[in-house]
Formats: structure tokens, C-alpha cells, sequence
């Protein structure tokens, strides 16, 4: 990526605006007015793509520990810049994208894809099923949902498209390519938000929840699954039709569809030794994640969600799914935990030293003028939360720049931590539904050209209600039945 001179020259502006113009709040320290400045560069270097995000990130943290906005001991600045590394979080979505390599080496994401179709893909829309079927399959191992959706996914769906052909190149994508074209994206956010390893920023918000109530609420792997299982499970069931009511494929019957699975599925051959080692890892990663053992045979055998991860990688290492160079090749998790140290750093300190509160307490005071209560407030706060999107080109950067402030207002009116915690993460992953630009999976697809710009935006506008009617309608009643509130 280029360096953009422009898009620099304005987020350097907002932070000299920010740190040297607007005075300091009455109830803001100098050092978190100054946090703040940082805070707003990054994220507006982030959406103006000045340059790569990893990059970016590396900037911040050297800005904060020059400047000493921290701690004025220059020792211990640079310090508190490079605190987050170590958090256990970073490194479990930064080692689980390397494993997710494991899924592409060896082909069994594409053998996952292929044996739905072969199954189901008698009608479009039970090839739309298998793609859906397929991206579910693999979400809990994939915490890089553009790897999953857009480079695993999408080769599928473009080469069935392609041998119906139904290509934007011959004007045919109406056919059969722009209706799953449409559901391979759609698919992605559901799946996200489905389980904490299945998109990046889903630990932070595990991170920035545990901190807002001192870890009264713990939202482990199994709790997060379980509570999102069965809203995700009717978002995924209702989406395929939903787009299909409004952007039909002309072709509705594919029995050749079946008949290209098979073929690929004949291709690959059987089972590869390197395959089943993916599969029996895949399946001791999700009963450590799912404690498992700890249910069976106590808490003391319960393992660290992170250090589960190691397990798998080192177990893919040992066996030689993965050779180090294969690890070291893996730029996007090298880069993932690069810039998300970086945020979740400047995020913390911003917490640390009082800033969220102060705007916390203020949009508090907003909100609490109109007298709708906590059920009131907690409606808006997530309608704007989601919808505010549309100025956000990163998941990463919104949750950053807005988790926090959103939380500790809805906490402070009083809405239930966990039920709250809930329903924030679920607008969090459903956003990506609404642009071209929402989310990494989005230019993927967007790019190959089988769905134009209106009709992205419209259906992204329409999903986005759809999924968050159906998420937080049955969450509130599968939440309480789990007790949550």
C-alpha cells in the first residue's frame, strides 16, 4: 500500500487540532486530552488508509512513547507503549490465524466447501446453504474473517458461478454468480460474530468488557458461543432466503453444481494424512476452547483459552502441517498482532487515564434528559453504534474508538452488563453487512464484480436490519433463559 500524503496531512491536522487548539475539558487531565489526540490520529490515518494498518500501528506506539503522555520517565514510556504485547489475547488471535493457514495448505476448507455442495447443490439455493454451511465450519478456527470469506469462500463460489457461466464479464451475473456472490459476503458477519476466534477484533471486545466491570463478566470462548449459537443459527438459516426474495438468481436449478463438487472432490482425492492432522486439531482446539475437560474431569484440568491455541500450533509444527517458514510467511498474523497491540494499548490508557468515563458521564447526562431508561438507551446506543459505521473502513478501528464509551454509558443507566455486553458485540460483527468497505471479506468480493454498488448497499442496508432484528429478538429471549439478565 502506498503511502497518501493527503489522507497523512489530515490526521496529523486533527491530532495538532486536537492537542494543541481545543482546550482541555474541565474534568480532563492534560494527559488524557493528549491520549485522545493520539487516539483520533491513528484512527483517522487507519480509515484514510495512510498506510499499511501494521505501520500505523508501529507509529502510535512510537508517538506515545515519545511523548510521555503515559509516565514523563522516558523508561517507563516506552514501556507502557509496548504493555500490550503481552496480553494473552493478542497472541491467541495472532497465533489462530496461523493455524488457519493449516485450513488452505492442506485443502480441507475447500474439501469442507465441496462435500456440502455435493450434498446439497441440486438448487441455487442449496448451493447458498453449503457455501453458508461451509464458512460456519470453519469460523471458530478462522479469526481472520477475510481469509475465511474471501480467501477460501469466494474462489469456490467464483469457480461454481463460472462453470454456470455466470461471470461479470460476459454480463451474466445475474444468472447464478451475483446471488451467491451475495451470500458468500453475508455469511461472514453472521459467522463472526458467532465465536470469539472467528474475526479479530471479537477479543477485544472480551478485553475492553472484562476492564469496564473489573471482570464481573467473563465472557469465555463457550460463554460467547453458546450465548451467540442460536441467534447466529437463525441469521445464517434466514439469510440465503432473504436474499433470494430480493436479488433471485435466474437459475434456480443446479444439479450440475453437485456434479462440479464431486469432480473437485475426486480430484483432491482421499483424505490426506496432513488433512486429518488439521481435523483432529481443529477438534482439540474447540474441546479445550469449549472446557471440555474441565466439565468431565474438573476445573483444575481447564486450559487457557491462548495457550490452547499454542497447543494447536506447536501440534501442526510437530507434525509437519505447518513448517516454520509457513509461520513466518503468515504476514497477516504477524500484522494483526502488531496493530492490535498498538489499539488495544492506546485504548487502555485512554480508560486508565479517565478520558472514557468523562465521555461516558457526558452522553450519560444526554441521553438521560430524554427519560427513556435504560431499555430506551440502550436501543439508541446500539442503533448509532452500528450505523455509525458507515463512516468506518476497519471493524478494528470502530470497536477501538467506540466499545468503551458505548459500554460505560449503557452500564451507568443501568442496563444489565452481560445482556449488554451481548448485544454490542452482536452490532459489532453485524456492521460489516453495510458497505463495500465495512470489513477486509468486503473488497474481496465486492472487487470480482458480481454485485454493483446499489445493490451492495441495498442489500447490506436491508441484512443489517434483517440480522439485527433476529439477532437481539431471539437473544433477548435465549440470554434470559441462560440467565444472563
Amino acid at each position: 500500500m502506498p503511502f497518501k500524503p493527503i489522507p497523512a496531512a489530515l490526521a496529523i491536522l486533527v491530532s495538532l487540532i486536537i492537542w494543541f487548539v481545543i482546550p482541555v475539558p474541565n474534568g480532563v487531565t492534560p494527559a488524557a486530552w493528549h491520549m485522545l489526540a493520539l487516539f483520533i490520529g491513528t484512527i483517522v490515518a487507519i480509515i484514510g488508509k495512510v498506510l499499511p494498518i501494521g505501520a500505523i500501528a508501529i507509529i502510535a506506539v512510537t508517538l506515545v512513547a515519545l511523548t510521555g503522555v503515559t509516565n514523563e520517565s522516558p523508561k517507563e514510556a516506552i514501556a507502557d507503549a509496548l504493555s500490550s504485547y503481552s496480553s494473552p489475547l493478542i497472541w491467541l488471535i495472532g497465533v489462530a490465524v496461523m493455524i488457519s493457514r493449516g485450513l488452505i495448505k492442506t485443502g480441507l476448507g475447500r474439501r469442507i466447501a465441496y462435500y456440502f455442495i455435493s450434498i446439497f447443490g441440486k438448487k441455487t439455493i442449496g448451493v447458498a446453504y453449503s457455501l453458508t454451511a461451509a464458512e460456519l465450519m470453519i469460523a471458530p478456527i478462522t479469526p481472520s474473517n477475510t481469509a475465511r470469506g474471501g480467501g477460501i469462500i469466494h474462489p469456490i463460489m467464483r469457480s461454481i458461478a463460472q462453470s454456470f457461466h455466470s461471470t461479470p464479464e460476459e454480463g451474466t451475473q445475474k444468472k447464478i454468480g451475483r446471488y451467491l456472490a451475495m451470500v458468500n459476503y453475508h455469511a461472514n458477519p453472521i459467522t463472526s460474530g458467532m465465536f470469539i476466534t472467528a474475526t479479530a477484533p471479537n477479543p477485544l471486545v472480551v478485553d475492553l468488557v472484562n476492564k469496564a466491570t473489573g471482570s464481573e463478566i467473563q465472557l469465555s470462548w463457550t460463554t460467547w458461543a453458546v450465548a451467540m449459537f442460536i441467534p447466529g443459527m437463525l441469521c445464517l438459516l434466514l439469510m440465503p432466503l432473504v436474499i433470494y426474495l430480493i436479488y433471485p438468481p435466474d437459475v434456480k436449478v443446479t444439479p450440475d453444481a453437485k456434479k462440479f463438487a464431486k469432480d473437485n472432490l475426486t480430484e483432491m482425492g482421499q483424505v490426506s494424512t496432513q488433512e486429518k492432522i488439521m481435523l483432529g486439531v481443529f477438534a482439540l482446539m474447540l474441546i479445550l476452547w469449549a472446557n471440555i475437560p474441565a466439565l468431565i474431569f474438573g476445573e483444575q484440568l481447564n486450559v487457557d483459552a491462548t495457550t490452547t491455541a499454542f497447543i494447536g500450533l506447536t501440534t501442526l509444527i510437530l507434525t509437519g502441517v505447518l513448517t516454520w517458514d509457513d509461520v513466518l510467511k503468515e504476514k497477516s498474523a504477524w500484522d494483526t498482532i502488531i496493530w492490535f497491540g498498538a489499539l488495544i494499548m492506546m485504548a487502555s490508557y485512554l480508560n486508565k487515564l479517565g478520558l472514557i468515563s468523562w465521555f461516558s458521564s457526558n452522553i450519560e447526562s444526554m441521553i438521560g434528559t430524554l427519560g427513556v431508561g435504560w431499555v430506551g438507551a440502550v436501543v439508541i446506543l446500539t442503533l448509532v453504534y452500528l450505523y455509525i459505521h458507515y463512516f468506518f473502513a476497519s471493524t478494528t478501528a470502530h470497536i477501538t474508538a467506540l466499545f468503551a464509551a458505548f459500554y460505560a454509558v449503557g452500564l451507568t443507566l443501568g442496563a444489565p452488563p452481560m445482556l449488554y455486553a451481548l448485544i454490542l458485540a452482536a452490532a459489532g460483527n453485524i456492521m460489516m453487512t453495510l458497505t463495500h468497505y465495512a470489513t477486509g471479506t468486503a473488497p474481496v468480493i465486492f472487487n470480482s464484480g458480481y454485485v454493483t454498488l446499489g445493490e451492495w448497499w441495498s442489500i447490506g442496508a436491508i441484512m443489517s436490519v434483517v440480522n439485527l432484528v433476529v439477532w437481539i429478538g431471539a437473544g433477548l429471549l435465549w440470554w434470559k433463559l441462560l440467565g444472563y439478565y
